[in-house]
């Protein structure tokens, strides 16, 4: 009741503080700033204002991070429309998120262009549990299928998080706060920037003993697992000539997370831990020629991961220990060329060249006898050619037209494009979009050469890449001189190929889905200092061949987020996030039996105040009204916390 108390109050003061606002301040409607077109780059590699884009991209920025005070990248995420999140257990437990009901291995991850999916990962997906916020100036989402720019991976979306370019005078930030669940967490940022140089560099820690990972609503569920995260990050840049500018990027994460045997009841497990440890570095060069027309971006990347599991005997399990290690790494250059030929017309081409390995080791001892899996070092690579056109015809139609072809080492070429075009009537403030596309997945390490066991094979070297094409159509329409905008698209996506596992076969091209959705999103900035976003998702994933239901992907999707500046000094922000009914499989009860997990409706705040120029002061509630859910079956999740701190800016 107490909670619910504080829900009430915390709304009720957002709108007192608007209602006294606009009685207080005539002047402030004519001071009001309309919503304005973002500039997104993802979508085509090149900075471009959103309304010259049809593809469907969100885009969230570095104040509405600062304003929700989120901090990890899952949780920026959550209530992004079309997607879909999942974690299996509280901080640091494992965590996905897929894009229009594609699989989560479809969703390509980024930092600053830099491709994160895991090559040792039996399917080539990205653990999202670990990722932090500092440095980070914006986050773009891309949805639908996007290899003509990214190659594989792509086939759901791209996920790109954009990290900050010092600028101006010296800038520190240093954030503390604690709360609930034993919380501790630091946050310390610096940037800035000469005529020749740009600097920005963050540090976080992060460390908390959260609940059970399997949830302790169930029998035997009673140890609670801590996680501790440090995060290191820099950008630096250096300005060697007229035209000539050289970028370096640096990113290294270490991790340590207390995780439990498996989902349900007795899956507690004193003693069981995960390590991570993950660099990433960049190297870029990027020069201008012929007065401008022609840009080059030369860049190299490298990504690196080592994971560790260990799990030794207890007094719980005195016959069972698990030790794994797991290692990758991953290589790309790209080379990419803008030529802007007229304001008419900028055409973007580029060569690639991927190359990734991983190796991995894994022994187990249990009631049925010792398991060793190993897996030995094996390499890939990847080269791919893409052609972009962009054109801007009177203001008015735009249009984006790609093509790509890739050469991947076992299995061979495979070409993808896209057409994306948009129409933009000034006068009535509305915006009609189309797209179509092609994607593709290349086969895992794992998938194609995971050795054999007495039971049967696993890994087939004769897999072929599995394949999606998809289309959305929508429209956006301004209201109150832009001040508000309401937007919706329907999509459709077909997945073929799709590699699944068979014990009698191994990995084998198996099966085949489809989804089909809309989405629907406002945005509104009628007063000044106050915004209200919000967005609904309906989502249809289904097996094409059997028609049954995808996994863990709600029908629907609901989200809203208020947020007022007061006195201007405070921010005030209320978020509600619904995910309804999806289906899952409960793995702690043979044969696996189907389950309907229940809908479930979140409800956060935040709140800050600058005290002094230097200083503010915040607190964050969230899951309000102590709502009991689960992600994935079996597995625990936050109930009601709170988190209060001290920023210093200076």
């Amino acid at each position: 009741m107490k909670r619910i108390i504080l829900c009430i109050t915390l709304a009720l003061t957002l709108f007192s503080f608007n209602f006294s606002a606009q009685g207080d301040e005539e002047s402030r409607s004519k001071q009001q700033i309309a919503l304005q077109h973002e500039i997104v780059v993802t979508a085509t590699r090149l900075e471009t204002p959103s309304k010259e884009i049809a593809s469907s991209v969100t885009v969230i920025t570095k104040e509405e991070l600062e304003q929700t005070k989120k901090t990890t990248i899952l949780e920026a995420l959550q209530e992004i429309m079309g997607l879909t999140f999942v974690q299996s257990g509280s901080s640091g437990g494992a965590a996905s998120v897929s894009l229009r009901g594609a699989n989560s291995e479809h969703t390509l991850l980024m930092v600053d262009g830099v491709e994160l999916n895991d090559p040792i990962s039996p399917s080539r997906s990205f653990d999202f549990a670990h990722l932090s916020l500092e440095n980070v100036d914006r986050i773009e989402i891309l949805r639908g299928p996007q290899s003509t720019l990214y190659g594989s991976d792509a086939m759901g979306g791209v996920i790109n998080v954009i990290t900050k370019k010092g600028d101006g005078k010296p800038a520190l930030s240093i954030s503390g706060w604690g709360g609930t669940y034993n919380t501790l967490a630091t946050l310390a940022e610096i940037s800035g920037s000469t005529e020749k140089i740009h600097y920005a560099f963050g540090f976080s820690s992060f460390n908390n003993k959260g609940p059970s990972a399997a949830n302790v609503t169930y029998e035997g569920n009673s140890e609670r697992d801590s996680y501790k995260n440090l995060s290191l990050s820099a950008r630096l840049g250096a300005k060697l000539s007229d035209g000539i500018e050289f970028n370096l990027i640096l990113r290294g994460l270490n991790t340590k997370s207390d995780v439990d045997n498996f989902g349900g009841a007795y899956g507690d497990d004193p003693n069981n831990t995960q390590k991570n440890k993950s660099l990433l570095l960049k190297a870029e060069l990027r020069s201008l020629w012929l007065k401008n027309r022609w840009e080059q971006i030369l860049s190299f990347s490298l990504v690196s991961n080592d994971r560790r599991h260990e799990n030794l005997p207890d007094t719980i399990h005195p016959f069972d220990s698990e030790n794994g290690w797991f290692k990758s790494r991953f290589l790309k250059i790209d080379w990419q060329h803008n030529f802007y030929i007229h304001e008419t017309n900028t055409l973007t081409f580029g060569l690639d060249h991927k190359r990734e390995q991983g190796e991995s080791e894994y022994i187990s001892m249990g009631a049925w006898g010792p398991f060793t899996s190993i897996f030995p070092l094996q390499k890939a690579h990847t080269t791919g050619f893409y052609i972009q056109d962009q054109i801007r015809l009177f203001s008015r139609f735009f249009a984006t037209l790609g093509i790509r072809l890739d050469s991947h080492s076992p299995f061979g070429r495979q070409a993808t494009f896209r057409i994306a075009p948009a129409y933009f009537l000034e006068k009535t403030g509305t915006r009609l979009k189309a797209t179509y596309g092609t994607a593709f997945k290349a086969p895992s390490l794992y998938q194609l050469y995971a050795p054999g066991t007495f039971w049967g094979p696993i890994g087939n070297e004769h897999l072929k890449p599995e394949k999606s094409s998809g289309w959305d159509i929508g429209f956006e329409q301004n209201f109150f001189g832009s001040k508000m905008l309401l937007g919706f698209t329907y999509f459709s996506n077909t997945f073929k190929d799709l590699i699944q596992f068979d014990f009698a076969q191994g990995y084998i091209n198996l099966a085949n889905a489809q989804s089909k959705g809309a989405e629907l999103f406002m945005r509104v900035g009628i007063l000044e200092g106050t915004n209200l976003n919000a967005s609904f998702t309906q989502l249809k994933a289904t097996d094409s061949d059997s028609g049954a239901l995808l996994l863990r992907r709600p029908n629907n999707k609901f989200s809203a987020t208020l947020n007022y500046t007061f006195l201007q000094k405070g921010n005030a922000s209320l978020s509600l996030l619904h995910i309804g009914k999806r289906e899952d499989i409960d793995y702690s009860i043979w044969p696996f039996p189907q389950v309907t997990l229940p809908a479930y409706t979140l409800v956060n705040a935040a709140v800050s105040f600058d005290l002094t120029k230097f200083f503010q002061v915040f607190i964050r509630f969230d899951n309000i009204f102590n709502e009991q859910y689960e992600m994935v079956k079996g597995y625990g999740t936050h109930g009601f916390s709170v988190f209060g701190g001290l920023k210093f800016s200076h």
